[in-house]
């Protein structure tokens, strides 16, 4: 014989929980496959709909409802989704990383003119072909012997020598004050 707990009818979950599983898949997608971060934003998702639930309740037939809530749901998943990615490669105003408290303080160095050289290269290295600025890079950049990044880019030790030599060239013909 079965108990009376067995034979109650079982409670139907909250209209919000049934999408669950749709939605952490959904924003699983939008996360890159960071599952704990899609479980967050499923739970923020969850709560939103728990505390809007008065917001769906009988103003549509059955079947619209239930479609409006699963729209519903799926924007504001996609909003947290959106608003996390944004926190995620925001840098707060007023603090700057130890190691440029550092750096500045032992060069001396301004940090605008910092940023002023660093832009400057940028687009210095702009000017350089392809292969001269991956030669350049190997080799000065990385701190490379001529032969192991002759080996990185898959070239002979004399095709980087030749490439670094054009592109320290060029760079210097830029750098020099006109006459």
């Amino acid at each position: 014989m079965r108990s009376a707990a067995a034979r109650a009818p079982r409670p139907r979950p909250p209209a919000a929980e049934r999408y669950r599983g749709r939605l952490l898949r959904y924003v699983s997608r939008l996360t890159a496959g960071d599952h704990h971060r899609a479980e967050d934003i499923v739970q923020e998702t969850m709560v939103r709909a728990w505390l809007a639930a008065d917001e769906f309740a009988g103003t549509h037939s059955r079947h619209q409802e239930e479609d409006h809530l699963a729209a519903w749901l799926h924007i504001v998943a996609r909003n947290l989704a959106v608003d996390a990615r944004r926190r995620d490669r925001s840098v707060p105003v007023g603090i700057m990383p130890e190691t440029l408290h550092q750096r500045s303080a032992d060069d001396g160095a301004d940090l605008a003119e910092a940023v002023a050289n660093r832009v400057t290269l940028a687009r210095l290295l702009a000017r350089l072909s392809p292969q001269q600025r991956a030669a350049l890079t190997q080799v000065h950049g990385l701190g490379l012997s001529q032969p192991a990044a002759a080996r990185a880019l898959g070239v002979p030790a004399g095709t980087v020598k030749s490439r670094v030599h054009y592109a320290l060239a060029t760079l210097r013909r830029e750098l020099s004050p006109s006459s």
